[in-house]
């Protein structure tokens, strides 16, 4: 298959705007699936901003940009959800647990080469920031994933924010699935600065620069 190559770099400039740049040298050898799961959606509003805005939302609209950004490189990318429904039927009783199974019986059938899961997290002290990638504490594979993915968000995004990916297992989506797959949280909604950020368009351009930029390098690593 002929190589993947990403031609371009991004630059911001005083203006806050992306433009394309030189190239960043990051290949992928062979075409490959990804799964973007946008976490949440439907009657499930996820975590709720400090302003009122609702994780759901701001999920979708960074992994369509995502997916926008794989698909140029011409990776076959899988989305979760593609719309503000939730997976799962409007009469059953649990209705979080049957869309998280059907998340991972979607993802164990498709078997892609990995996953990136998009979440924005909340904590109880206004203060906290950051984006943090999170692993599946046992599997080799999502915790190369989650580095990779973690040092380009601070490398591109935050070059401030010190957090590292981080182990879990705990997490139904990292427990229940067979291939690498990674919760990237954003950002903390819970935090005022954050939050809006989170919701600008421009920002959130350059965390999903970030994490395409992750996937590329850890396909190109396999």
């Amino acid at each position: 298959m002929a190589a993947l190559v990403l031609t371009a770099a991004v630059l911001f400039g005083h203006s806050g705007r992306m433009r394309e740049a030189a190239s960043s040298g990051v290949k992928s050898r062979n075409p490959a699936t990804v799964i973007i799961d946008a976490g949440h959606g439907g009657d499930d509003p996820g975590k709720i901003g400090v302003d009122g805005v609702r994780e759901k939302e701001l999920n979708l609209a960074m992994a369509l940009r995502l997916r926008e950004l794989l698909e140029q490189q011409d990776l076959d990318v899988v989305m979760t959800r593609e719309d503000n429904e939730g997976l799962y039927d409007r009469n059953v009783a649990n209705k979080k647990a049957q869309d998280m199974r059907n998340r991972c019986a979607m993802i164990n059938q498709e078997q892609p080469a990995c996953v990136v899961s998009i979440h924005q997290n909340s904590y109880h002290a206004e203060s906290v920031h950051g984006a943090q990638v999170f692993y599946y504490k046992t599997s080799r594979e999502s915790r190369k994933l989650a580095e990779i993915l973690q040092k380009e968000l601070v490398r591109v995004v935050e070059p401030e924010n010190h957090r590292k990916a981080k182990a879990n297992d705990t997490y139904y989506l990292l427990k229940k699935t067979e291939v690498p797959v990674v919760i990237v949280e954003c950002g903390f909604l819970s935090n005022w600065e954050e939050c809006a950020k989170l919701q600008d368009e421009v920002y959130q351009e350059k965390l999903m620069w970030a994490v395409h930029l992750g996937v590329l390098k850890y396909l190109n690593e396999r």
